[in-house]
């Protein structure tokens, strides 16, 4: 079983368009970083949010923000938390079981740029879209957080080794 199995499950079974990206995409590429929460950069579309609110509140996740989460699905409402809030995540957790799911609404990467690079892995019959090592490491630069410039590092030093086999 994987951390997160339910959520993935039903990602698949709605044909939810995400890439896995943080700290748990570091960890598939090979990196060791401890991580609870769950990074996914999305398709914008109001339908893929919808779908994606749905699966996360039927499952018992809420949001930490006085606002109803299907905003995010709302075109107009969703530029306005990235204009006017400076909303980079939507976060979503669950009760004290530390279950964090953050949809990244603002990034220096598409997804549909990251979309056309991922690597598919699958585990325990869910396929899984991984964000690439560039990509990822491009999301990690502007930060400014000291973890992510560890992150980097790591991953650079990742793709040195792989490109010496």
């Amino acid at each position: 079983m994987i951390i997160y199995e339910e959520i993935l499950r039903a990602f698949q079974k709605a044909k939810v368009k995400y890439v896995l990206v943080g700290g748990i995409a570091l960890n598939l590429h090979g990196a060791l970083r401890a991580t609870a929460d769950l990074d996914i950069l999305v398709e914008m579309s109001d339908e893929n949010l919808a779908k994606i609110v749905s699966i996360l509140r039927n499952r018992g996740y809420q949001v930490r923000q006085p606002v109803d989460p299907m905003g995010i699905a709302d075109a107009e409402i969703r530029k306005d938390w990235i204009r006017n809030k400076h909303m980079k995540a939507f976060n979503f957790f669950k009760g004290r079981e530390l279950e964090e799911v953050d949809i990244i609404i603002d990034s220096p990467v598409s997804y549909a740029a990251a979309s056309k690079q991922t690597k598919k892995i699958k585990i325990d019959g869910i396929l899984l879209p991984l964000i690439s090592i560039e990509h990822l490491i491009q999301m990690k630069r502007g930060t400014g957080r000291e973890i992510d410039r560890l992150d980097v590092a790591q991953l650079k030093k990742i793709k040195k080794l792989r490109r010496s086999k």
